[in-house]
């Protein structure tokens, strides 16, 4: 069968086509620059701890082995500090920090080792044209050619060609959020721990400023601007450099300036992401970012969303249920992180009146500006799929878990059929649901016994007989969970529900609807090459519409 073509070589497409090799399912990376990424240390990603293991999953040693993990963050207002988390052990885990080339560099190492993914230079999308068999790509000069594919994913930024060529609408706010950037190496008084100062003394200092460490001692400092208006020069911003840190330590201390910039933050979402074997991921889906969201963390949350879905409709077939879902679950996730910002906006970002005395005002705006640095609430956590066409109908042996159905399962401890130790988040991003019986005690059983005893025979022919791929792991406990408790995740780590004990029947039946259904006739056609088929140059005309001006997201 043909490979998926990715359009754009940023961390969300190297990411997707990663995921799907990760699958057995081969893509081509159309790459519209030369297969290099300028280094900007002012330009950074946080990743939270949910996609910081999915980078990690899919190979990109950056992640672990390179940015910088927060010891706590610490919030301000005018000279007192508000509030303090703490991160790693007693605490909550830390979300990561890096310059984002070296996040892209990780990507395109961790690429470079797969077979099923090719990375084209130069390969600036021109044309699509799809038929109920595939998906044709054309490409321009300087590298003229077509691909066939089976779907074609636009993972090409805030300014996607796909989405004009598929003609859907970007509708939003424009200018949310402007910030001042700058990257430097210095020492602060508070090592390790990111800082957000609100309302800070010093005449520059404006309505808000944070410090976020990254490795080698350089940091990471942003001014939020006003919304029009202030044109930052570089004399301007390097007098807010030195204003900042002489406020924070006594005198301005020694520093070296490395990186800077300004940027301006849109709203905005597409109206469609899927039209019919074509979908959108990443910024040219949405642009989010005011009040410390990040766009890159949605972006990892679409691919990882879709690249099972992919999968699964390309070595069985897949309904249309199954690939709607990918809208239906990411855009709305999407819509009410975005519609909370946006709700949230005019209460932190307008000073004076009455509520500036309110008892508690200020530790309840500090909460809503924590959450969204820190990836928590409505603002930043995990998406829970609550509504999803996937879930299963409400049966009677259903039970309740820690974990709400559609929620991301906690990360336990599990044991694998052939006796290895695992995380659970482990076992995702593989294609195979997962389903794990919680068996206390087992941990000091020897297999050979627990294989065989108890409700194991009947659970494992149950899985056997599934209408999809699944993994059988046991686990000695789960939140909220009793003993022969069997929970069924999606690829993606999801919880579709949970069973109180062994129930072939209605395990089918979720897992049937996890899939949407038995797949179209028409999504089951016999397999053809996997190779990409090339021509000769195209002498298609570039329909981009050059109209639209979006600026370039941080």
């Amino acid at each position: 069968m043909d490979p998926v073509i990715v359009v754009g070589a940023g961390p969300v497409g190297l990411a997707l086509s990663l995921a799907l090799a990760a699958q057995g399912v081969p893509s081509v990376v159309l790459d519209e620059g030369p297969g290099k990424n300028e280094p900007r240390t002012a330009r950074t990603a946080v990743l939270r701890p949910d996609t910081a293991d999915l980078v990690e999953r899919l190979g990109c040693t950056t992640v672990r082995d390179g940015g910088a993990r927060w010891a706590g963050w610490r919030s301000m207002r005018r000279n007192q500090d508000v509030r303090r988390v703490e991160f790693g052990e007693g605490g909550e885990p830390s979300p990561l920090h890096l310059p984002q080339h070296d996040l892209t560099r990780g990507l395109r190492a961790a690429a470079a080792m797969q077979e099923l993914v090719q990375i084209v230079p130069q390969g600036r999308l021109d044309t699509i044209e799809q038929d109920d068999s595939g998906i044709t790509a054309h490409t321009r000069e300087p590298g003229a050619t077509w691909w066939r594919g089976s779907f074609l994913v636009g993972c090409d930024g805030a300014r996607s060609t796909v989405r004009k060529l598929l003609d859907i609408r970007f509708p939003g706010r424009t200018a949310v959020e402007r910030h001042a950037v700058a990257a430097l190496r210095t020492e602060l008084p508070w090592p390790d721990e990111a800082l957000l100062h609100r309302l800070p003394p010093w005449r520059t200092g404006g309505q808000e400023v944070t410090a976020r460490p990254l490795p080698d001692g350089v940091w990471r400092l942003d001014w939020l601007l006003p919304a029009r208006g202030e044109l930052v020069t570089p004399e301007a911003l390097v007098t807010r450099v030195r204003d900042t840190l002489g406020g924070w330590c006594g005198e301005t201390p020694p520093y070296d300036l490395i990186d800077t910039g300004v940027y301006t933050l849109h709203h905005r979402l597409a109206r469609r992401w899927r039209v019919g074997r074509a979908f959108l991921a990443g910024e040219a889906a949405h642009l989010l970012g005011a009040l410390g969201t990040q766009g890159l963390d949605e972006g990892l949350r679409d691919i990882d969303n879709l690249a099972w879905k992919l999968a699964q409709a390309w070595h069985l077939g897949a309904s249309e249920t199954l690939l709607d879902s990918y809208q239906a679950e990411r855009r709305t996730s999407v819509a009410s992180r975005l519609r909370a910002a946006d709700q949230a906006l005019p209460i932190l970002r307008r000073s004076g009146g009455l509520r500036t005395y309110l008892p508690g005002t200020a530790r309840g705006h500090d909460s809503l500006l924590t959450d969204g640095h820190l990836g928590r609430g409505a603002l930043g956590a995990p998406p829970e799929y609550t509504r999803s066409p996937l879930a299963p109908p409400h049966a009677e042996a259903q039970t309740l878990v820690g974990t709400p159905l559609g929620a991301p399962v906690a990360d336990v401890r599990a044991t694998a059929p052939d006796g290895t130790t695992v995380r659970l988040r482990d076992r995702l991003g593989r294609g195979r649901l997962l389903v794990t019986l919680v068996a206390p005690g087992t941990g000091v059983w020897d297999r050979r016994h627990w294989m065989t005893a108890g409700v194991m025979p009947r659970l494992a022919a149950a899985v056997t007989a599934l209408p999809v791929r699944a993994e059988l792991l046991v686990t000695e406990s789960y939140p909220g969970a009793s003993a022969h408790t069997v929970l069924l995740v999606r690829p993606d780590g999801h919880l579709v529900a949970a069973f109180h004990g062994v129930r072939p029947a209605e395990l089918y039946a979720a897992a049937d609807a996890t899939r949407g259904g038995s797949p179209a006739p028409s999504a089951q056609a016999p397999p053809r090459s996997g190779l990409p088929e090339q021509s000769a140059p195209s002498d298609q005309m570039d329909r981009t519409d050059r109209t639209d001006r979006t600026a370039d997201i941080n």
